[in-house]
């Protein structure tokens, strides 16, 4: 079964000069097709659509037409709530952002994806990827309380909690300084091959695409590689 699939996908978006005005063409054409436990990065300039393209692929959106395929399901007919069905249990993310709930500590936030996918003793699956990341001693710190490289180790955490099946990464080195984003970067491969999930990230940076199985770049909406 392949991991993701996108088949001719097309984004379109509203222009901001007005109704008149001709759509946005953000994707045309995509094909993509990534095979479990691949590691695969996309790159390419600012404002080429790979975010767009990232949260197409692990059903956050969809497309305007054109097929995507996660782990055996089509998910591009489906309403957002059954998208969210889809990737529970399937899906880990990691966001440039951290993208952590401020209210909660860094273990509620990490128990969150278990919690939803109807795993077994979330709390103790978050404690053991919390601690697989180093911050045994942090589970109950609140994320303003947390270092950015701190932060996006629990992200880590949670994305991992849930054993996913596919693992998405969009910029995750993009807020941290060069030697806190290796470490992550370290990390979140280590993790990753012990876990045999299938990896899809997008980046500017050239090292950490390197450090891919496969390198996409997204340029004139199609994707080259």
């Amino acid at each position: 079964m392949t991991a993701v699939v996108a088949k001719n996908v097309h984004k379109q978006i509203s222009s901001l000069d007005g109704a008149d005005a001709p759509p946005l063409q953000i994707l045309s054409g995509v094909e993509l097709s990534i095979e479990p436990g691949e590691t695969v990065a996309i790159v390419g300039a600012s404002g080429s659509g790979k975010t767009t393209l990232l949260s197409l692929l692990a059903g956050l959106d969809s497309p305007s037409s054109g097929e995507i395929h996660l782990a055996g399901a089509r998910i591009d007919t489906l309403s957002e709530d059954d998208r969210a069905q889809a990737r529970a249990g399937t899906v880990g993310f990691v966001f440039q952002s951290f993208q952590l709930l401020s209210g909660f500590t860094a273990i509620e936030n990490v128990m969150l994806p278990a919690e939803l996918a109807g795993l077994d003793d979330p709390r103790a699956r978050a404690r053991e990827a919390l601690a697989r990341v180093g911050l045994e001693q942090r589970l109950n710190h609140y994320p303003h309380q947390l270092s950015g490289g701190e932060q996006q180790r629990v992200a880590i955490a949670r994305a991992f909690a849930g054993g996913p099946k596919i693992l998405f990464a969009d910029e995750p080195t993009g807020n941290l300084d060069v030697s806190t984003g290796a470490r992550v970067i370290d990390l979140l491969f280590g993790l990753n091959a012990q876990s045999g999930a299938t990896l899809v990230l997008v980046t500017h940076d050239a090292a950490l695409a390197a450090r891919c199985g496969r390198v996409l770049t997204l340029s004139g909406g199609r994707l080259n590689g």
